[in-house]
C-alpha cells in the first residue's frame, strides 16, 4: 500500500545534524519530516557515538579514581570493584534519556517523525520503506541528506562483531577484555582505549604515522603520547596490522613496523581507522547527485546544496572534519537557506575535543599551519600547574598554547591539554569569532579559582614577551 504526502522540507537522518535541521525549519515555518531508519532517534552520535563514549568515559574516571586518588583527598572508599553491567546500564539510560528529548522536541516543534529507509525517488520526492514494508511516497520543496557515516573496514581486517570489532562493539563488551589491540592512533581509538585501559584491560595501539593524534598541533600531540603512556599505553607507532585471524579465544595480529614483521596476540581488536559517508540506498545515482571520488562524499555549494536543485547535504555525508557540533551548524545553516535566509557556519572556530584525560581541545591553526602559512606569529603557553582550580583538583599536568598573529595579537588558534579543556576551548572559539586579540582575553575578568585562567594567564604570556 503507497501513500501520498507533502511538505516544504525532509530531512533524511535524525542524527545531531538532522534533528537540528528539522526543528530549525519548524521554527522557520516550514511543514518538516524527518526520516529516521533505526528505531531511535539520535542518529550515531546519540545511540553508539559521542553520548554512549563519554558516558564510559566518565564511569571509568570515577572508577580509575576511586581506585587510584581519592585516598589523597581523605576520602577511602575500601575495596573498590568494578560492576560492568551496571555501568553499561547506566550508559544505556543516558543515551535512552538523550534520544527521547530529541523525540519530544520533534513532538513539541510539531516535525512528523516517520521510521523506515528513505531513499530519493526524485529531486522533490522520497520514497520511504516503512518498518512494516508499507511504502509512503512524499513530496517536497526541499530534501537534506543527514545520514551520517559508518566505520570504515579495513582489507584483511574483516570486523565480526565480536573479536574484531568496531567503536559501536567496543562500547558494549560484556567483560573487560586482558589486552585490546587498537588499529589506528586517531580520537575514537584513544578514547576507547582510555575507557578499557582504566577498567583494567592492556592497550596497545598500533598507528602507520609515527604519531598518534594527526592533525593536532605537535606540542599538544607529543604530551598527549607521553602522558597515555604514562597511563599504561603501549604504542607501535610507523606500523602497519597486514592481518588478523581469530584463533579460538584470542586475534592473532600480524604488524610490519619499519620492514620487520612481528606478531601480537589480543582479546579484542578494535579497528577504528575512520569512517565513511553513509551514501548506499540513497537513490542518488538514480536522481543524478554529484560524488567526490576519492572521499565518497556528497559535493556542496555554499549554501549546502548539491548539483541538483532541492536536494542539500551536510554534516558527515560533506567535506570537513566529521564532528557532530559541525553537522548540527550545518544543519542550521542549509535549513536557513532553504528558508531564504542567510546561514553561515564559521569553520574556522569549529573546535576538535578528544575526550581522554587529560582532556585535548584545539581550535584554530597549530604552529605548524602557522609556519607552513608562512603567518608571522607569536606561540605563548602557560601550564595548569600554576592554576589554582587545576591544583585543588590534583590535575595539575597540561597547559594552555596560544597562537597569535605577530602584529596584531588576534587569535589564530587555541591548543589545550589538561583539565575541562572542552569547556575552556568554548571562550577561544568565540574569541576567535570575533576577531579577538590576545589583549581582548587577558583584560576579560575571570573568576577565581577557575581553570580558564590558563587561557587568561597564556594571553597574559602573549603580551609581556
Amino acid at each position: 500500500m503507497t501513500s501520498s504526502q507533502g511538505f516544504d522540507l525532509i530531512v533524511i537522518g535524525a542524527g545531531p545534524g538532522g534533528y537540528m535541521a528539522a526543528v530549525r525549519g519548524a521554527q522557520l515555518g516550514l511543514k518538516v519530516a524527518c526520516v529516521e531508519k533505526e528505531s531511535r532517534l539520535g542518529g550515531v552520535c546519540l545511540n553508539v557515538g559521542c553520548i554512549p563514549s563519554k558516558a564510559l568515559l566518565d564511569s571509568s574516571e570515577y572508577y580509575h579514581l576511586a581506585k587510584t586518588s581519592f585516598a589523597e583527598h581523605g576520602v577511602k572508599p575500601g575495596r573498590v570493584t568494578l560492576d560492568l553491567e551496571a555501568m553499561m546500564a547506566r550508559k544505556q539510560k543516558v543515551v535512552e534519556d538523550l534520544t527521547n528529548q530529541v523525540q519530544q522536541l520533534f513532538d513539541r516543534n510539531k516535525v512528523e517523525t516517520i521510521h523506515g529507509s528513505a531513499r530519493l525517488s526524485g529531486p522533490d520526492s522520497v520514497s520511504v520503506t516503512l518498518e512494516d514494508g508499507e511504502k509512503r511516497e512524499l513530496s517536497t520543496k526541499a530534501v537534506i541528506l543527514a545520514t551520517g557515516s559508518a566505520p570504515m573496514a579495513v582489507p584483511g581486517l574483516d570486523f565480526d562483531g565480536k573479536m574484531i570489532v568496531s567503536s559501536t562493539e567496543a562500547l558494549s563488551f560484556e567483560t573487560v577484555p586482558k589486552h585490546l589491540g587498537i588499529v589506528g592512533g586517531g580520537y575514537i581509538g584513544l578514547e576507547l582505549g582510555s575507557v578499557w585501559q582504566r577498567l583494567g584491560a592492556k592497550v596497545t595501539v598500533v598507528e602507520m604515522l609515527p604519531k598518534i593524534g594527526t592533525g593536532l598541533d605537535g606540542q599538544v600531540g607529543r604530551t598527549l603520547q607521553r602522558t597515555l603512556k604514562r597511563q599504561g599505553f603501549d604504542f607501535k607507532l610507523n606500523s602497519r596490522v597486514t592481518e588478523a585471524k581469530v584463533a579460538g579465544k584470542k586475534v592473532k595480529v600480524t604488524i610490519d613496523s619499519n620492514d620487520k614483521q612481528e606478531s601480537l596476540s589480543v582479546d579484542r581488536l578494535l579497528v577504528s581507522v575512520g569512517r565513511r559517508p553513509l551514501t548506499d540506498d540513497l537513490g542518488l545515482g538514480d536522481v543524478g547527485v554529484a560524488l567526490d571520488e576519492k572521499s565518497g562524499q556528497i559535493i556542496i555549494d555554499e549554501t549546502y546544496c548539491t548539483n541538483v536543485a532541492g536536494v542539500y547535504a551536510i554534516g558527515d555525508l560533506v567535506a570537513g572534519p566529521m564532528l557532530a557540533h559541525k553537522a548540527m551548524a550545518e544543519g542550521i545553516a542549509a535549513t536557513e537557506y532553504i528558508a531564504g535566509k542567510q546561514g553561515d557556519v564559521n569553520y574556522d572556530s569549529v573546535p576538535s575535543i578528544i575526550y581522554t584525560w587529560p582532556e585535548v581541545a584545539c581550535v584554530g591553526l597549530t604552529e605548524e599551519q602557522a609556519k607552513e602559512r608562512e603567518i608571522p606569529y607569536d606561540a605563548s603557553t602557560f601550564p595548569f600547574a600554576g592554576v589554582g582550580r587545576a591544583r585543588c583538583l590534583g590535575e595539575a599536568s597540561g597547559f594552555v598554547k596560544l597562537i597569535s598573529q605577530a602584529k596584531t595579537g588576534r587569535v589564530l588558534g587555541v591548543h589545550i591539554i589538561g583539565p575541562r579543556a572542552s569547556d575552556i576551548i568554548a571562550e577561544c572559539g568565540l574569541a576567535m569569532t570575533l576577531g579577538a586579540s590576545v589583549k581582548d582575553i587577558a583584560d576579560t575578568v575571570h573568576g577565581h579559582p577557575a581553570f580558564a585562567e590558563g587561557l587568561q594567564e597564556a594571553a597574559w604570556m602573549a603580551i609581556h614577551k
